[in-house]
């Protein structure tokens, strides 16, 4: 690879690292060319991309980026591939998961993983990172929570026309 094709690389990798604020590396060797085709497709079904991307090129690519991706450093190193996902976050540690349940060696591997700028290293973080809310279910929880307490104002002075009403004609009576 000549030195200007390693920069158009490198450019168009950081562009699609600004593009999506999600992102994972994975390490994807000893998997075999139908096994790698077989975790491409369960990606392509999540609407995550992957590319495998030589480790010098994805750190280049991450020193133009805002972000401090030093402590990557230490993962980047073997065959490693990135999965791109500007939705939802845990989509694709869900697809390493599911894959890892199929395989005996608990292939591929989770390096690590950029969340709207916050850093998961280790195989250790991919529960986590499977667990985590996507901004329109935190919305949603969100909202759910401040609509509670309203309901139970209006539910309660529904219910308490009837009492009023009925305490407003006992008083009228007594009269």
């Amino acid at each position: 690879m000549t030195r200007e094709e390693k920069a158009q690389v490198i450019a168009e990798l950081t562009d699609k690292l600004k593009e999506n604020n999600h992102f994972y590396i994975t390490d994807t060797s000893g998997l075999s060319v139908a096994e790698i085709n077989k975790f491409r497709g369960m990606c392509f079904k999540g609407g995550v991309e992957y590319k495998v991307i030589k480790n010098t090129l994805i750190k280049k690519a991450l020193e133009n980026l805002e972000t401090d991706y030093t402590s990557f450093g230490d993962v980047l190193k073997g065959t490693s591939g990135i999965m791109f996902v500007s939705e939802d976050g845990k989509i694709p540690a869900k697809i390493i998961k599911d894959f890892k349940k199929e395989d005996p060696e608990q292939r591929p591997k989770f390096k690590a993983a950029s969340i709207d700028s916050d850093l998961f290293i280790g195989e250790d973080q991919l529960n986590a990172l499977a667990k985590l809310k996507s901004k329109q279910e935190l919305i949603g929880e969100v909202i759910t929570l401040l609509q509670s307490p309203a309901k139970n104002v209006v539910s309660a002075l529904q219910s308490g026309e009837q009492t009023l009403a009925g305490l407003v004609k006992t008083l009228s009576e007594r009269e």
